[in-house]
């Protein structure tokens, strides 16, 4: 039997929010927003998305209201921001079976430089650390490649607080 190609009428609340986050690109737009890209040509620069592809997701997050769309950036809203624990949940997922040298990115309390576990509770001082308050740092399964990253990914892979925009 063939699966539907939509799940909007079922009642299913995961098959409705993959309805809004399940498509090929979109969690890589939303990773990216919470790593500070804002600007639609920094979103096409690193992720390598076709143009038309990313218009499209681009719109659907902003219709969606995960993403809004203010003064040429694109900013994740109260509803995106609730996506960071399932990326969090992801990414430690895919460190876990699929990066043998190591997580590829460490996350710290800004506060007290303390690392955070995948639910956020800092190491240092037990306290469960807002996004806000969250800065990102390539770990030690971290690969540098040996061509020169473009600029978008030079600054994502410098130590940074998250949702803090890229300049």
């Amino acid at each position: 039997m063939a699966l539907p190609s939509t799940y909007a009428d079922r009642n299913c609340s995961l098959a409705r929010a993959l309805e809004i986050v399940g498509e090929r690109w979109t969690l890589l737009i939303v990773r990216d927003a919470f790593f500070g890209v804002a600007r639609f040509g920094d979103f096409a620069t690193q992720l390598g998305i076709p143009r038309a592809v990313l218009t499209n997701r681009l719109k659907f997050l902003v219709q969606e209201d995960v993403l809004a769309h203010v003064d040429g950036e694109y900013r994740l809203t109260a509803k995106g921001l609730q996506l960071w624990p399932i990326l969090r949940a992801m990414m430690t997922w895919g460190d876990a079976h699929y990066s043998p040298g190591g997580v590829k990115r460490t996350f710290r309390h800004e506060a007290d430089g303390g690392l955070l576990d995948p639910q956020n509770r800092c190491e240092a001082c037990g306290g469960v650390v807002p996004i806000a308050e969250t800065s990102v740092e390539p770990g030690p399964g971290y690969t540098v490649f040996d061509t020169d990253p473009d600029p978008v990914s030079a600054l994502i892979t410098q130590p940074r607080r998250l949702l803090e925009p890229l300049t």
